[in-house]
């Protein structure tokens, strides 16, 4: 049996990655083969290009390049065309993998998108693209399934791959003691793993900072940054600021472990924080005409991914922005404020609150308790193989129990 993937995002090769010696584990004889990256590689994929390599471009670059991703796609329709392949799986990346997909179709080869795009969130009209050229949609969060199946799409939940990496990562015990022994609790703030996520959203953290200091004199800080760059410029923001606030690099699970609360830029760090229930408030601080654009394009309830998981309605937009008190508000896990203005106050109040009132810090970790016990089971590789598997082969694997 031969499998093409295609994928071009870095998190996109390590899930690419485990799914493969999944598929291995069931048939060691699969032959992996297409577009991926360096852990693709080591587990046996036999790579016709590194398309990780483009994963970070600006949108500039993209178009000076663009003559090379016509140039992966045609490369692509040749080999299905001179090879028997089997299935496609394609993982994130949907520019380019809508291209792939249409070239496998063409070829009667059925195409496993495993980590569909947020569709829902973004571009629901390319719901025709997923219908007309996926055969199976195999997705991360537990209210898409219902969403695809329900615009003529093949869904099926699996899971989400970041909780296999998060049981497989062996974090530093010591570090992690030794944080949680200091005097006072500590807050760690998670600014973003993109540079213009730090540079935008850190200093209004770094204003909330001041404020929390006011009202819980013994309270601790920590940066987790991304890579160097990010912390030096962390470090500079604090020094201007004349802050005491410790800067850590390639110390993030450890330092949400370690921490009591969070203060973190949106994005799937909230699944982390869910996992392990820290509670957390949420900024995306944005320009007034990136945030004017996101309100007329986002169709969703809440930015937060735990807090979409948690609510009843999350196809439904809010009429205005969520506020704490508003009293038709839902008592989301995560407060959120995807916005324009200062919110420092906002950010602030929340984790004062946890800190100073052991209820109402309680109340935060219950909430998240029942979602990680819900929706925080690593096996999504597991289960997205046993699909694959059994819908190319027709075959019920003894697997099957053990993966659900």
């Amino acid at each position: 049996m031969r499998i093409f993937f295609s994928v071009g995002e870095p998190s996109g090769d390590l899930h690419g990655s485990n799914l493969i010696q999944e598929l291995k584990r069931h048939d060691p004889d699969i032959e992996c083969v297409g577009f991926g990256g360096p852990r693709m590689q080591e587990v046996g994929c036999k790579l016709l290009f590194d398309l990780t390599q483009f994963a970070v471009m600006f949108f500039v670059r993209v178009l000076l390049n663009l003559h090379k991703f016509f140039a992966f796609a045609r490369q692509a329709e040749r080999y299905f065309k001179d090879n028997e392949v089997d299935a496609v799986v394609l993982i994130d990346y949907p520019g380019f993998n809508w291209a792939i997909a249409k070239r496998a179709r063409r070829h009667g080869i059925p195409v496993y998108y495993y980590g569909v795009p947020q569709l829902w969130a973004w571009a629901p009209w390319r719901i025709r693209k997923m219908r007309r050229n996926v055969s199976y949609a195999l997705c991360k969060l537990p209210f898409e399934e219902k969403w695809y199946r329900d615009r003529g799409c093949d869904a099926k939940y699996v899971g989400h791959p970041f909780f296999d990496e998060l049981v497989s990562h062996q974090a530093d015990s010591t570090f992690i003691e030794a944080m949680q022994n200091g005097k006072g609790p500590l807050v760690t703030i998670l600014p973003g793993s993109r540079t213009q996520e730090v540079e935008s959203q850190l200093p209004w953290f770094l204003k909330a900072v001041e404020q929390i200091e006011e009202r819980v004199p013994d309270v601790r800080f920590a940066v987790a940054a991304f890579k160097e760059s990010q912390a030096e410029f962390a470090r500079e923001q604090i020094a201007a600021a004349d802050l005491n606030i410790e800067v850590y690099t390639s110390r993030t699970p450890e330092l949400m472990q370690a921490a009591d609360c969070c203060m973190a830029c949106s994005g799937s760090v909230s699944l982390e924080l869910m996992y392990y229930q820290k509670p957390t408030v949420v900024l995306y601080h944005m320009s007034k005409l990136l945030y004017k654009y996101a309100k007329f394009m986002v169709n969703v309830r809440y930015i937060t991914l735990v807090n979409l998981i948690a609510s009843s309605q999350p196809f439904v937009p809010l009429e205005r922005d969520w506020h704490p008190d508003d009293p038709d508000g839902e008592d989301i896990p995560m407060p959120e404020y995807p916005t324009c203005t200062d919110k420092s106050a906002e950010i602030a109040g929340h984790v004062i609150q946890w800190l100073s009132d052991s209820e109402s810090y309680d109340e935060s970790v219950a909430q998240l308790s029942i979602l990680s016990e819900m929706y925080g089971h690593p096996g999504a590789s597991q289960r997205a193989a046993v699909f694959i598997m059994e819908s190319l082969t027709g075959k019920t694997l003894t697997a099957t129990k053990s993966a659900a």
